[in-house]
């Protein structure tokens, strides 16, 4: 299994706040955890900035990480190829062209297969492709996060529009009972991402989303669930998590 993580980079200046500092601190704790699983090593002991709740997250999120590590599904689809077949135009709604690539890309297995416990899906070459982690979050952690959305929703109401493009457009969003599940939108949080392909921006901005008298609580309230997320991804690709921290 292609599952190798790249070299840590040599020096990390992690800016001393608590949502940075926490961050990296979740996802070194639950990297050396899933290491010391994997290889058969020592206790693996937390840092004193990880309060017990986090670090026993983090344990239930190593734990069902390396589950599914080790209960790999081969199939005998070559993703590298795949992902040069595609392109940024293909929508997964033209039955002709899905089709052909299906054809030309087949899954290498008949019919379906119910996987109901933590695994990691590998492709032709060994390289995993994907991680199924179920109960990998707590309870306490679902609800903080529902509890973060519930925060976004006005944006998130405001976000959808009957003339709305194709991310934002009322049809393409279904309206449920007022207390089951999350309001529907479409908003963007990423630091700056409206100022990508503009000339003359001095400073980045954040996201006009937070710019709200209510983004300093929204900022709070997913502090936690995004470096559990981070800790996550910093098992399952890391060359993604250094570049994003």
């Amino acid at each position: 299994m292609n599952g190798s993580s790249p070299s840590t980079p040599d020096s990390i200046n992690i800016w001393r706040t608590w949502a940075l500092t926490v961050t990296y601190e979740a996802g070194e704790y639950t990297e050396q955890k899933f290491k010391a699983e994997k290889t058969g090593g020592g206790p693996v002991i937390p840092s004193p900035n990880l309060d017990t709740d986090l670090v026993m997250v983090c344990d239930r999120l190593a734990d069902v990480l390396i589950k599914a590590y080790k209960n790999p599904i081969q199939m005998q689809v070559d993703i590298a190829r795949y992902s040069k077949l595609i392109s940024p135009k293909d929508t997964g709604h033209n039955e002709q062209r899905e089709a052909r690539l299906l054809e030309r890309c087949p899954p290498g297995h008949e019919g379906k297969r119910l996987v109901d416990e933590p695994a990691t899906i590998l492709d032709a070459s060994g390289a995993i492709i994907a991680w199924y982690l179920p109960d990998a979050l707590t309870d306490t952690t679902q609800k903080e996060i529902r509890e973060a959305t519930n925060l976004l929703a006005p944006s998130l109401e405001k976000s959808v529009r009957a003339d709305g493009n194709w991310r934002t457009n009322q049809k393409w969003f279904n309206r449920g009972s007022e207390d089951v599940g999350a309001t529907p939108g479409c908003i963007n949080l990423s630091p700056a991402w409206f100022q990508q392909g503009h000339e003359n921006v001095s400073d980045p901005e954040v996201s006009a989303s937070l710019k709200g008298p209510s983004c300093e609580n929204i900022l709070k309230a997913i502090s936690r669930p995004a470096a559990i997320a981070s800790a996550a991804l910093r098992v399952m690709h890391p060359e993604q998590y250094w570049a994003g921290l």
